[in-house]
C-alpha cells in the first residue's frame, strides 16, 4: 500500500489540496495562511466564509508575540493545541486561568462560571492576547471588562463554538475597536481557535 508517512509531505500536500478546492477569495497572502490552516483543521471550506480577520489585526498579534507575551485561553484542549515549540522560540506561554485554584474559589464565592473569573484574573494580570474557543461566557466577560476599563485587550482570537451566546458573543466583541479574528456564527471550538494562533507564530518562529 503506498501513502504519504512523512508529516511535513502530509501537511504540504494538504494545503496543496486546500489551495486547489477552495475557490475564488480575495484574502491577502497572510491571511490566506491562517484560513488554510483553520481548513486543515477541520476538513471544512465552510470556514473560508465564516473567517473574520479585522484590518490590521495580524500586524497587532505578530507585534505582541515577537516581544514575548502570555495567551490566555478559555480551555486546556486549546492551550494544548498551540505548538510549544513555537511559544518557546517567541519567549511566549499560553495560560488555561480556569485551573488555577483562586480562580475557583472567586467562581464559588460570586455565583460565576470559572471561564469568567478566568478572563478577570487574566485582565487583572495584564493578559494583552485572548484566545476564546469554547466558552462565550468568557467572550462576554472580556467584553464588559474592556468596556469598563477594566481590561486592555491588544489581540483577541473569538471562536466559541455552540448554540447558546456562541454567535452572540461574537458579534458583540466585532463591536469594540480590537485588533481581532473572529468566526462568525455557531461554528468554531477550541481546536480551530489554536490553529488560528499556531497559523500566526508560524509566520515568525517555525
Amino acid at each position: 500500500m503506498d501513502y504519504i508517512k512523512i508529516p511535513m509531505d502530509i501537511e504540504e500536500r494538504s494545503f496543496e489540496i486546500i489551495g486547489e478546492e477552495m475557490g475564488p477569495h480575495n484574502f491577502t497572502e497572510r491571511e490566506l495562511k491562517i484560513v488554510k490552516r483553520v481548513i486543515h483543521t477541520t476538513a471544512d471550506f465552510q470556514y473560508k466564509d465564516l473567517i473574520y480577520i479585522r484590518e490590521g489585526a495580524i500586524d497587532s498579534a505578530l507585534e505582541i508575540l515577537k516581544k514575548g507575551t502570555t495567551i490566555y485561553t478559555d480551555t486546556n484542549m486549546a492551550a494544548s493545541g498551540i505548538n510549544k515549540a513555537a511559544l518557546k522560540k517567541l519567549n511566549s506561554k499560553v495560560e488555561c486561568f480556569v485551573s488555577r485554584e483562586d480562580v475557583t474559589e472567586i467562581a464559588k464565592e460570586r455565583g460565576i462560571t470559572r471561564s469568567m473569573a478566568a478572563v478577570e484574573k487574566a485582565a487583572a494580570e495584564g493578559v494583552e492576547f485572548f484566545v476564546f474557543g469554547n466558552a462565550p461566557t468568557a467572550l462576554f466577560k472580556l467584553i464588559e471588562l474592556t468596556k469598563q476599563g477594566k481590561a486592555n485587550p491588544k489581540f483577541i482570537v473569538g471562536a466559541p463554538v455552540g448554540f447558546v451566546g456562541a454567535a452572540e458573543s461574537k458579534e458583540e466583541i466585532e463591536k469594540l475597536d480590537v485588533p481581532m479574528i473572529t468566526i462568525r456564527g455557531r461554528k468554531g471550538g477550541s481546536g480551530i481557535a489554536a490553529s488560528i494562533v499556531n497559523a500566526l507564530m508560524y509566520m515568525i518562529a517555525r
